[in-house]
């Protein structure tokens, strides 16, 4: 993934959040039982963070476009938030319970994802100061 599309999907990625946390609030939230509202909500919290997080590794792989890790950084970033995120949204809508097994994977892709960015970052010959 080059720079540009590192930033464009995480620019969709944030509007998706504000929009599926402009639907849980108005649409769900008087539906959904209090514990499942707060699984969606924290969704859309993560998926809000790690977006912004993305958007600076494109940052990142525009300051140093030569790095692949950068590349394979940001679509770790996004598989992650898909399983993670995914998984929560999908049992707000009715999925299975078994795929509650899901979140702990993403989770810890995402954990995995940003101890690889900050090896990534520390050998960066571009970024050093």
């Amino acid at each position: 993934m080059k720079a540009r599309a590192i930033w464009v999907a995480a620019a969709l990625s944030l509007a998706m959040a504000t929009a599926l946390g402009a639907f849980g609030t108005h649409a769900l939230r008087p539906i959904l039982t209090p514990e499942r509202f707060a699984s969606f909500d924290i969704a859309v919290t993560y998926q809000f963070f790690h977006s912004l997080g993305l958007m600076g590794i494109g940052f990142l792989q525009w300051k140093d476009p030569s790095n692949r890790s950068f590349r394979r950084i940001a679509v770790a970033l996004l598989l992650g938030m898909l399983i993670f995120c995914g998984s929560i949204y999908a049992l707000t809508f009715g999925a299975p319970k078994g795929i509650a097994m899901l979140a702990p994977i993403g989770g810890g892709t995402l954990i995995l994802t940003w101890v690889f960015a900050a090896i990534s970052i520390w050998r960066s010959r571009a970024l050093a100061d």
